[in-house]
């Protein structure tokens, strides 16, 4: 099985930098919301500016600080694995993270 798609795994890999960045993204929009609402419940007590402040650095420097320093170590992971592997584990992610953010209403 893995051998048949081995053809799509040496066809996407030259992509693998972008796809990770995009499997990331993804995960991170999914745990987003369960991230800021924790923060929220966290911070409410504290003052606007407190709150509006850890607010910008959770979200703008990091997520990005995961998306910049995770990305190389998947694209690198999924580079070493098997070509039908690797396309078989990039697909089921993908997959998988659709269906989640279907069951939590996020599409």
């Amino acid at each position: 099985m893995l051998e048949f798609l081995a053809p799509a795994g040496r066809y996407i890999a030259p992509y693998l930098s972008e796809i990770s960045t995009a499997l990331i993204a993804c995960a991170l929009v999914m745990f987003g919301g369960e991230i800021n609402a924790n923060l929220r419940r966290l911070l409410r007590t504290q003052n606007f500016v407190v709150r509006t402040v850890v607010f910008i650095l959770i979200n703008a420097f990091g997520y990005g600080l995961i998306i910049v320093k995770a990305t190389p170590y998947l694209a690198r992971t999924l580079r070493d694995l098997p070509y039908g592997m690797m396309f078989c584990i990039v697909l089921t992610s993908f997959i998988l993270i659709g269906l989640w953010a279907q069951r939590n209403r996020q599409i």
